[in-house]
């Protein structure tokens, strides 16, 4: 087990979701579907260990640590692209505030080794695991953009960097791509699937082409409860699922009318 939530919940007097167990298996993306208002984002909050304003009878178990990646990507907007990615160990005290040559007192990483294309492990040096990670979302060359001069995809890539630079083998993701244009959505799941291979990933949407993409479990949540909903086939290793295949369409028109029933 990596995370197990079992009960029910409310908002003041009226039932937000009837009673569900789930658990998250290790190794695996479970994406959580449904209409908005029914509870997923109060689930991907309970395993978080974070308030949901909701009152929750039942029990949450987790037997790992977490990273949270949300629709907002969050980023501090007079910090630098490296800065955001690195801002929790930076607050935690485990990364020093001035490790780029821009801060002062700061240095120059030592070079990356290897290539984020090829899957090398990121280094351990703080600077040096910072540039590897925003390398592998596209970005070396904006490392020291601030926010304001990124688009709205380019800022998405740096909270997913900030998500892996935490190194969490438990990843909530609450609709992290749902802002985002068709094109680069679909280019953020490709990135996020090769990037948190290996991690076991929640991902609370409402599209069913990206639970259909992503998936190696689909819940679909409704008021009723939780039920379980068939996959595509097969997920491709550290990939999603081709956008334009038969069966992958298929099952975004079934979890469509799931929604809709």
């Amino acid at each position: 087990m990596t995370a197990r939530v079992r009960g029910q919940a409310w908002v003041e007097q009226a039932p937000l979701f009837a009673p569900i167990d789930l658990t998250l298996a290790p190794d695996s993306w479970i994406c959580l579907l449904g209409p908005s208002g029914v509870g997923k984002s109060t689930i991907l909050r309970l395993i978080a260990g974070l308030e949901t304003g909701a009152r929750f009878q039942g029990e949450v178990n987790r037997d790992q640590p977490v990273a949270l990646m949300a629709q907002d990507p969050g980023l501090i907007p007079w910090l630098d692209v490296t800065g955001n990615v690195t801002l929790g160990a930076r607050l935690r005290g485990t990364s020093r505030a001035s490790f780029v040559p821009k801060y002062p007192g700061g240095r120059e990483a030592d070079p990356v080794e290897g290539s984020a294309s090829r899957g090398a492990e990121p280094p351990s040096d703080p600077a040096a695991r910072a540039a590897h990670l925003i390398e592998a979302v596209g970005l070396a060359d904006r490392s020291h953009h601030l926010p304001a001069r990124l688009s709205g995809g380019q800022r998405q890539r740096v909270a997913l960097a900030r998500t892996l630079f935490e190194d969490r083998p438990l990843v909530l993701l609450d609709e992290p791509f749902s802002a985002l244009d068709a094109r680069t959505r679909a280019q953020m799941q490709d990135l996020s699937a090769r990037l948190l291979d290996g991690r076991t990933v929640l991902l609370v949407t409402h599209d069913p082409a990206e639970a259909a993409r992503l998936g190696d479990r689909i819940l679909l949540l409704r008021e009723d409860g939780l039920s379980e909903w068939p996959v595509p086939g097969p997920r491709p290793k550290g990939a999603a699922r081709p956008y334009d295949a038969p069966e992958v369409l298929q099952s975004q028109a079934g979890l469509m009318r799931g929604m809709m029933a």
